[in-house]
């Protein structure tokens, strides 16, 4: 059986941790936070829901203790902080790249052979700068975003079309933010084009709402979103433990696929028990691959903020 270890016991940490323990197919999983009692405190919450739920998984918490990671088969970091009133967007790189610092260099001591998942905002850049202070096979360094990207496209749309979300399959490129890049051609419902079944403004519309999802939210609750997120890393993490190897967009480093190099950025790929074990190019139209540039454009201008 496998160990999961979550660095950062907030919201969207403790949420991954839930769903991970009560899918049961992990025989513990660790929750650690430098906020003293957060991450027992969540464990200990979350634990109690075994008899309820019916799972064995063991979900034990620490403060700032990483021995605890050791023999972990998949890392994820969500610590980080979020931007917040008079911070600019330079400020918040360098604040959360001071946590991952702190963060990678323990974990990867600790847990030299895990798969390691970042959650932390800015998404592409904190994976670019692990992957950078971590010396890792950059296979073993992947960053979540695009799985939770599609899931908001696929249920705007689902919304739109009275429709189960079950039967819509979906796929967008980029960095995660509002230069990300949905893909109406590579997206479908029950097998049909989704193109032959909604008016282009509406959408358009929708593409619109997917890339400002996270501050819609963060509008509405003051804070950022947390269940589709924790929901996201759990479904990496089954496609990695289970070896699943499931096609889905995530950030990845590219060498040169999309015309693009050393840089991480949102692509498909197929996520198994060795990490990224292929990264899937897709045949882009001329409009789709400026997108994709100019999205990449943006997150190099910010890996530059830390002088990459």
């Amino acid at each position: 059986m496998a160990k999961v270890s979550i660095i950062g016991a907030g919201n969207v940490g403790a949420t991954a941790a839930d769903v991970i323990a009560r899918s049961n197919y992990c025989h513990e999983v660790v929750l650690i936070d430098v906020k003293p009692g957060l991450a027992e405190g969540k464990a200990l919450d979350i634990g109690q829901t075994a008899p309820l739920f019916g799972f064995d998984t063991k979900v034990r918490g620490y403060t700032n203790d990483y021995k605890a990671v050791a023999d972990s088969d998949v890392v994820v970091i969500t610590a980080g902080r979020p931007r917040s009133p008079g911070m600019s967007r330079d400020d918040l790189i360098h604040v959360n790249a001071e946590i991952i610092r702190s963060v990678i260099e323990p974990a990867t001591f600790y847990a030299p052979n895990a798969i390691f998942l970042i959650v932390t905002n800015p998404l592409d850049t904190m994976t670019y700068y692990a992957y950078k202070l971590s010396k890792l096979p950059h296979q073993r360094v992947i960053g979540m975003a695009g799985v939770l990207d599609t899931a908001r496209y696929r249920y705007f749309l689902a919304q739109e079309l009275n429709a189960s979300v079950q039967d819509i399959e979906a796929m967008l490129l980029g960095g995660h933010g509002d230069t990300m890049v949905p893909l109406p051609r590579y997206t479908t419902i029950g097998g049909i084009p989704i193109v032959n079944l909604i008016a282009p403004d509406k959408l358009q519309a929708i593409i619109e709402r997917t890339k400002f999802g996270g501050g819609e939210i963060t509008k509405l609750l003051g804070t950022s979103a947390w269940y589709a997120p924790g929901a996201s890393i759990a479904q990496m993490v089954a496609s990695i433990l289970l070896d699943q190897k499931r096609v889905i967009p995530c950030s990845a480093y590219l060498q040169g696929q999309y015309d693009l190099h050393d840089i991480y950025i949102g692509v498909p790929i197929k996520l198994g028990r060795n990490g990224v074990e292929e990264i899937i190019q897709l045949a882009l139209n001329e409009e789709e691959k400026k997108l994709l540039h100019t999205s990449a454009e943006a997150v190099r201008a910010m890996n530059k903020v830390l002088k990459f």
